[in-house]
């Protein structure tokens, strides 16, 4: 079977350069790439305009996800499996990107970010069927709201069809060590990873 391609998506302000520290701490017999957003702010980037903290504009977004899918699927054979990592504002664009065409994605990774609701996609039962998420939140998180958190902990774990992997740690709005662990065993185990024998198990750490 053909190697997965795992894409890391930076949160809102950050860029590709910092998302791509996580592959130092991920399985190393998959391939990693990290994109950057297409909109400058604040000395980075973001992948869509924001009506509110975690609420995306619906016309900036999809604009993002037909940018995006045209250049993954010029680049990327359809046939190969694409797994989705996403921190915060990355979060939310996997997010939509797996509501929008949920068969052209192998998994997706929502880090400590929401889906976004409201924004134009469908979060209808059963939307994900079968798909391997994995969900990582901070308890403490006071960046994306609470109420959002929520949703997207309930909608993924009890409505969306999702073969979903959910933890919550005693952190704020970073990546916990363990949820780092346990992403990196989720791309092991999970059949998102496909086939590949790997060559040992994921190497733990904190990203930069």
């Amino acid at each position: 079977m053909t190697k997965p391609l795992v894409v890391l998506l930076h949160g809102r302000g950050s860029d590709e350069r910092e998302i791509l520290t996580l592959a130092d701490h991920l399985p190393g017999y998959l391939e990693y790439t990290a994109v950057r957003a297409p909109i400058a702010e604040g000395g980075g980037y973001a992948w869509f305009a924001n009506r509110g903290i975690g609420r995306p504009v619906a016309e900036s977004l999809r604009a993002t996800i037909d940018w995006f899918r045209a250049t993954l699927d010029a680049d990327t054979p359809p046939d190969r499996p694409v797994i989705l990592v996403g921190f915060s504002g990355g979060a939310a664009f996997a997010g939509g990107l797996i509501l929008d065409d949920p068969g052209r994605f192998a998994g997706a990774a929502i880090l400590y970010g929401a889906l976004p609701f409201d924004a134009g996609l469908p979060t209808t039962t059963g939307r994900l069927s079968g798909l391997p998420v994995f969900v990582a939140q901070g308890d403490h998180d006071t960046v994306i709201p609470r109420e959002l958190l929520d949703r997207t902990w309930t909608y993924l774990r009890d409505d969306s069809g999702a073969t979903t992997t959910a933890r919550r740690d005693p952190v704020g709005h970073g990546i916990a060590p363990e949820a780092l662990q346990a992403l990196g065993e989720w791309l092991v185990t999970s059949r998102s990873a496909g086939t590949a024998t790997p060559p040992g198990p994921a190497a733990a750490g904190s990203p930069r």
